[in-house]
């Protein structure tokens, strides 16, 4: 008897100091909203750049009422890696997803190397953050774009439940979605939104885990017509296009895309009907809530519909345009409105960050390479750790296999065909334009080493060469 009142009374302490606010006479934990974009690029909303070609009012409020993390990157320059870190607390290298599912295995291309292999699906033995939170007794919640795996891996079996799969492999939606199209259906966007504002409305008296992945800006690229032709009138006066080169790719030069503008604004009215549901449900001042990007915008194939400019190429390249993302986060009581941090941070900090604002337990054998971004929310500009990425892969945008890191101002990537490395100085060289591998060759060579390190520890599975590769003939990149 002692011993259940000790452990009574220690989970009332514990519950204690949860942060919560007063609802319905009731304290109650914060909720979470973590809002998870496609392919959107760190220059394509206006809180991060005031002269883009397109319009985010809701997430610009959002913005200004939470923080804005001016180094937030990606996991990966591709789609499901980031979604694995996000869930995991891991890089991508530890749980096996370094590529996009669906990437062609086989390799059929000809390319100097053989792309390493790697996972078509979440490991079960991972434990998701909603997992996590739903075993804390959250109301965990998802709708759009999972895209880390069907069969045994769906989200149905990491945390979430009474989900569907609807259209496209690898879309889920709540049981009262009806079957449709999510890649081609310019309702897709709102769809997503409304599953996600009907969950708030119905949540209102238990702490709960919202996940909201759009497929938007993903291509297709096609939204309503009543935004798309206004977009379109509005693209007529706009600059014309311009176009650089990033090795064999032409890249995007202009932000001018109509149907990407239109597709943008109609995912930011999405954001703002979700943040409008909280406040009209009483929920704002206890909800965290984060928005962010899975990789950067697609500005070197498949259509180029957006530039990240000044940042370098976009999507599937480790430069800045590939893997820097929007990163907006807002937290009750912690972020100062309108704030601002240079920190760098990456997709597997959602996981502790989520713990330590809920005052929950942290999981290291589970997050390992997650970092609390608490004394970041909270103004203190902690000092940053070196970050990492491993893509042993050729995407659809014209990159090759590579790794990289990020310490301090300092970038390096490391080429896997022929070792060749590039060294930029982002504070002074945020375009990276200006390649310092050489004449910092002793800073470059110090970063390979800690580099290779990394891969050894996470146990990073490298590309091999290709025995039918012809070099008389074009590389398929």
């Amino acid at each position: 008897m002692k011993e259940i009142i000790r452990r009574l009374a220690l989970s009332i302490l514990l519950l204690s100091l949860l942060p919560t606010s007063t609802f319905a006479g009731k304290r109650l934990p914060l909720n979470v909203v973590l809002i998870l974009a496609d392919d959107l690029g760190y220059m394509d909303i206006r809180a991060n750049n005031p002269r883009s070609f397109y319009e985010t009012p809701n997430l610009d409020r959002l913005a200004t009422t939470g923080m804005r993390l001016t180094c937030g990157y990606s996991a990966c320059p591709v789609c499901s890696p980031t979604r694995a870190a996000i869930m995991t607390g891991k890089y991508p290298v530890r749980v096996g997803i370094t590529d996009y599912i669906g990437a062609p295995q086989p390799w059929p291309r000809n390319t100097r190397l053989l792309p390493a292999p790697y996972r078509t699906d979440l490991a079960l033995e991972e434990v998701t953050i909603a997992e996590r939170l739903r075993a804390e007794g959250y109301a965990t919640f998802m709708a759009g774009k999972w895209h880390l795996g069907d069969n045994d891996s769906t989200p149905n079996a990491q945390g979430f439940a009474g989900l569907k799969r609807r259209g496209q492999v690898q879309f889920y939606y709540p049981e009262s979605v009806t079957n449709f199209d999510d890649i081609n259906d310019p309702k897709t966007t709102d769809v997503i939104a409304e599953a996600t504002v009907r969950f708030i409305a119905a949540s209102r008296e238990r702490p709960f885990f919202a996940y909201v992945p759009f497929q938007a800006v993903h291509t297709a690229v096609r939204a309503r017509p009543d935004l798309t032709e206004k977009w379109r009138e509005r693209a007529r006066k706009a600059t014309p296009d311009a176009w650089g080169r990033e090795y064999l790719r032409e890249v995007r030069l202009v932000q001018n895309h109509a149907e990407y503008a239109a597709m943008l604004e109609q995912m930011d009215i999405g954001v703002g009907r979700i943040l409008a549901a909280l406040e009209e449900n009483g929920l704002t001042e206890r909800t965290i809530v984060i928005f962010t990007s899975d990789n950067g915008g697609l500005s070197t194939s498949e259509g180029h519909p957006t530039s990240n400019e000044p940042l370098r190429a976009g999507k599937g390249w480790p430069y800045e345009g590939g893997v820097r993302v929007p990163l907006l986060i807002r937290v009750p009581g912690v972020t100062k409105p309108g704030s601002t941090s240079d920190v760098p941070t990456v997709s597997t900090d959602y996981y502790a960050t989520i713990l330590d604002l809920l005052g929950l337990p942290m999981a290291p054998e589970q997050h390992r390479d997650s970092v609390s971004m608490r004394s970041i929310l909270t103004g203190r500009q902690a000092g940053g750790r070196a970050l990492f990425w491993h893509y042993p892969h050729y995407g659809n945008q014209g990159g090759a296999p590579m790794s990289a890191m990020r310490e301090g101002d300092w970038k390096l990537i490391e080429w896997l065909e022929d070792g060749r490395l590039e060294l930029y100085n982002l504070r002074r060289d945020p375009s990276e334009m200006i390649d310092l591998a050489r004449s910092e060759a002793a800073r470059a060579n110090a970063m390979l080493a800690r580099l290779k390190a990394w891969r050894r520890e996470t146990g990073a599975v490298m590309p091999a060469p290709n025995p039918r590769f012809d070099p008389r003939v074009r590389e398929a990149r």
